[in-house]
């Protein structure tokens, strides 16, 4: 039976340690470049994923190799970088609001926005958090759906703050300074997986 209390409380616990997480720049940095439904959609199917695996496995996901984890986002963030570095063409500061930008059809765009977070949030704490909470509870639906909800509101934040920063700041410049985030991500992620 769902307990609205357990829901609340894993909601509360982890919406407030993936907020300052990478996920939510990672989603306004998506949002910045495609299409704000596209994006969500993939990021939601891969927190979804996250949660039944961590429902699922409890409190195994702590043995997880870390280094192999870091590594993987690494790369992933390195190659963001160079998307979003030498990317030609696409949408411009002066295009049209509603049209479809070439190459970000919802396959390709929920694609990488669910290959990003699954690779980056894998073994993450709220991860390992909500594994720890359905063994705690003993309640992995209401466990599930409360970590699911928070985790979808994060990326919701994220990816409307970064369709709102894109009326105020030129694309060029955000994609600048998204790669340049992206690459700092990355070089922290390769330093964790070399250091353990």
């Amino acid at each position: 039976m769902l307990s609205i209390g357990t829901i609340a409380l894993v909601f509360g616990v982890v919406f407030l340690a993936e907020l300052p997480d990478k996920t939510a720049l990672a989603g306004l940095l998506l949002g910045t470049r495609y299409r704000a439904s596209y994006v969500f959609a993939g990021v939601a199917a891969a927190f979804l994923v996250h949660v039944v695996i961590a429902v699922a496995a409890g409190s195994v996901l702590t043995l997880l190799p870390q280094r192999i984890v870091q590594a993987v986002v690494g790369v992933l963030f390195l190659a963001g970088a160079a998307v979003l570095l030498f990317k030609k063409g696409g949408e411009e500061d002066g295009g049209e609001k509603n049209a479809e930008p070439a190459g970000q059809s919802f396959w390709k765009v929920s694609g990488a926005g669910f290959t990003l977070i699954l690779a980056a949030e894998f073994g993450d704490l709220t991860q390992i958090m909500t594994a720890n909470l359905a063994a705690r509870y003993d309640d992995p639906v209401s466990v599930g759906i409360g970590a699911v909800l928070a985790l979808w509101a994060v990326a919701g934040i994220g990816i409307l703050g970064g369709r709102t920063l894109m009326k105020y700041v030129p694309l060029r410049l955000i994609t600048k300074i998204a790669a340049t985030v992206m690459l700092g991500l990355a070089a922290f992620s390769l330093y964790e997986a070399a250091t353990g």
